[in-house]
């Protein structure tokens, strides 16, 4: 890759910077630190040129570096224990194969059925997060309690989660990538 031009770089840059952006918005679920970690993601691509094994695409260099990236991120920042952190979707895992329509039908219902049976205040506060795409502090803003309040629901609403499917993901571990897109299509 050290055959990497400025040119070529700018081209890549100018291509997939926008669509990085949203990648890592999907796990950060924040505007400014999404574009943070991809703008460091393409220096880092940059400084290591010369060291980057040349049959691996860029692309895939910067979408493994940007989820690793939004790991960090996420662990240093909203102190989300490994558990929280797979929930999340940022564990590669293998895609659930599109013959098994009945298992997406019974999961899906199993997701609403877990999120009506939250508390209240719990399931309302996960709504927001979730669909909403609001932060901890917008939501302790829009229901007037406190971020802590609002960190323990999400907590116990994950936790619950969690439970609630844990069969399916101990009948099918690489479903966890697949549950998270259920969830978020809700």
């Amino acid at each position: 890759m050290d055959h990497f031009t400025k040119e070529d770089f700018e081209i890549l840059f100018r291509a997939e910077f926008k669509g990085l952006c949203f990648f890592a918005q999907k796990y950060v679920k924040d505007f400014d630190a999404s574009r943070e970690i991809v703008q460091d993601s393409f220096i880092n691509l940059w400084e290591k040129r010369a060291s980057i094994d040349p049959s691996r695409s860029v692309k895939s260099y910067l979408t493994t570096t940007i989820h690793n990236k939004c790991h960090n991120y996420l662990r240093n920042n909203k102190k989300f224990n490994t558990n929280l952190l797979e929930i999340e979707n940022l564990i590669e895992i293998s895609e659930i194969s599109d013959n098994d329509i009945l298992v997406e039908q019974e999961l899906r219902q199993t997701i609403q059925q877990a999120i009506e049976d939250l508390p209240e205040k719990c399931r309302e506060i996960f709504l927001l997060n979730r669909y909403e795409n609001l932060k901890y502090q917008e939501i302790a803003g829009k229901l007037g309690i406190s971020v802590k309040t609002v960190e323990a629901q999400m907590s116990k609403a994950l936790q619950h989660m969690r439970l609630r499917l844990a069969g399916y993901l101990v009948l099918f571990p690489a479903m966890l990538s697949f549950i998270q897109s259920i969830i978020k299509d809700f």
